[in-house]
């Protein structure tokens, strides 16, 4: 039986702006079993899922459970629990790490300041400090939300942990499960799909040195959808791989076109037109759904470096 992630592949679905997005990613360890609305259909507690729900609506955060590869019997409630915080916008991107004892003293957290890149209340209320091993490799493996997630992300999220890859985890949902496997590289939150173990290695170390592997990559979860295709665009059109080089600075437009502006840490902008588009022909976009739908694709349709003030004085 064909699965959405082989339709996917087989029809050559480009994956460039399709990253979930978000400016701050929080990490909440919750072993054992999910369901598919995981926060609320796992063994946290339902009413403290609801609650960070609804407490990180609009503020920028996405929450997220996640879990140490391998099996996952139901063992019981932990003492301890591993927690992470990560804001993505190039010039304000940081790690943080905490344990609680108690999930519901995350509720405890000024969201609106988390999203908006400030990590000082995450500190004081958790204990945080920098998170200073290696980047963290999150696989998404919720076979309850889409079964390619476990099909594909759980074998892939086990081979990384046995050959000795720090910083894997899986988790709850990274959003487009026909790109299984998927998978979010932070501090610097880009998404990769179709990921196999030796791409995630180059990724996982380029991470480390400051640079971003643009093959197989999704986009940048700070960025909507237009911005993550414009700024891989220019990221492959200039050979620029440093993580924190580009910055999307303006996004003008709506559905079906837009002009996104990417700016240089060294002063160049380019002007980026993305037009939306339909993948064709039309087909299910998850393994639970019978239903045929042409999901939506990011189309970059011109580039164009602008003359900046600097270039013309010079």
């Amino acid at each position: 039986m064909s699965t959405c992630s082989t339709a996917s592949q087989e029809l050559d679905e480009p994956l460039a702006g399709t990253a979930a997005t978000a400016r701050t990613w929080l990490l909440l360890e919750q072993p054992g079993p999910w369901g598919a609305k995981a926060l609320t259909s796992s063994h946290l507690d339902p009413a403290v899922g609801r609650a960070l729900e609804a407490a990180t609506k609009g503020t920028g955060v996405r929450i997220a459970l996640i879990r140490r590869p391998g099996r996952h019997a139901d063992c019981g409630t932990p003492t301890v629990r591993q927690v992470y915080a990560a804001h993505t916008v190039p010039g304000r991107i940081w790690l943080r790490s905490a344990t609680v004892s108690e999930p519901r003293d995350l509720l405890g957290l000024d969201f609106g300041a988390l999203g908006r890149g400030e990590h000082r209340g995450f500190d004081s209320v958790l204990g945080a400090r920098p998170h200073t091993g290696d980047p963290l490799a999150l696989v998404c493996t919720n076979g309850k939300r889409d079964r390619c997630c476990a099909l594909l992300g759980r074998p892939l999220a086990a081979e990384l942990a046995s050959s000795g890859v720090e910083g894997v985890w899986e988790v709850t949902h990274l959003g487009g499960h026909r790109f299984s496997p998927t998978l979010l590289v932070l501090p610097y939150g880009y998404a990769y799909g179709r990921a196999e173990a030796h791409a995630v290695k180059d990724a996982l170390h380029a991470a480390k040195e400051g640079r971003i592997v643009v093959a197989g990559c999704r986009g940048n979860s700070a960025w909507e959808r237009p911005g993550q295709a414009a700024e891989l665009t220019v990221r492959t059109a200039v050979g620029e791989y440093r993580a924190e080089a580009l910055s999307v600075v303006a996004t003008n437009g709506a559905a079906p076109l837009w002009e996104v502006t990417v700016a240089h840490a060294d002063g160049r902008r380019w002007r980026v037109v993305v037009a939306q588009g339909a993948s064709a022909p039309p087909r299910p976009e998850s393994c639970g759904s019978s239903i045929l739908g042409s999901p939506a694709r990011m189309d970059v349709v011109e580039v164009r470096e602008l003359v900046t003030a600097t270039a013309i004085a010079s």
